[in-house]
């Protein structure tokens, strides 16, 4: 009877060992998969807090991370430390990350988008262009793989609300296959009228 136990333990042992294998692949395809994310620091701001001892330093990071094919997320961390600050800000972007339509390198159509007092106005480019754009906006826009395109900050020049407004406007954008299926419409019709 006892030995029925210890075969039964050892059976168990060993499916957890390969269910532990098997755990390890997924994770390491996982990891291939996010390698291919390329990751850009917006900003770092450094936060001073005056306390009984001296002055505490804090640091805040935005970061961006994307694909170059069409995913992009952004985050913010905070932390005493700079490198930890970016790797919690690196971490809460892989979470957050978007599917963009992208056609020809540039985005399907014309489109706004807002955060706060933030506004943006995102227009397609012929190839050739470029990326006209500044500041975070432009950050996004590289990351997530946009070649041509033109873009107006109008309003804040906050990085935090850039950032949204043109995240916010990178999701409402939608692809041609995709307006031409709802209007029940060929894709040639889309395109010339």
């Amino acid at each position: 009877m006892a030995d029925n136990r210890n075969n039964s333990s050892g059976g168990g042992n060993n499916r957890n060992r390969r269910d532990g294998r098997d755990n390890r692949g997924r994770n390491n395809r996982g990891d291939q998969h996010e390698s291919d994310l390329k990751e850009k620091m917006v900003a770092l701001n450094r936060v001073s807090k005056v306390t009984k001892g001296g002055r505490t330093f804090t640091f805040a990071a935005i970061v961006v991370v994307g694909d170059g094919k069409g995913k992009v997320g952004h985050g913010t961390g905070k932390s005493k430390d700079i490198s930890e600050a970016i790797q919690k800000a690196t971490d809460v972007a892989r979470k957050s990350m978007i599917k963009v339509p992208l056609y020809k390198g540039t985005i399907p159509h014309e489109q706004l988008g807002k955060y706060g007092a933030g506004k943006v106005l995102l227009k397609p480019a012929s190839e050739g262009t470029g990326v006209i754009a500044g500041g975070a906006m432009r950050s996004v826009l590289d990351i997530c793989g946009v070649h041509n395109v033109l873009a107006k900050s109008q309003g804040s020049s906050n990085p935090h609300n850039v950032i949204k407004a043109t995240i916010d406007a990178l999701q409402k954008l939608r692809s041609p296959q995709t307006i031409a299926k709802q209007r029940g419409i060929s894709m040639e019709k889309l395109f010339e009228g």
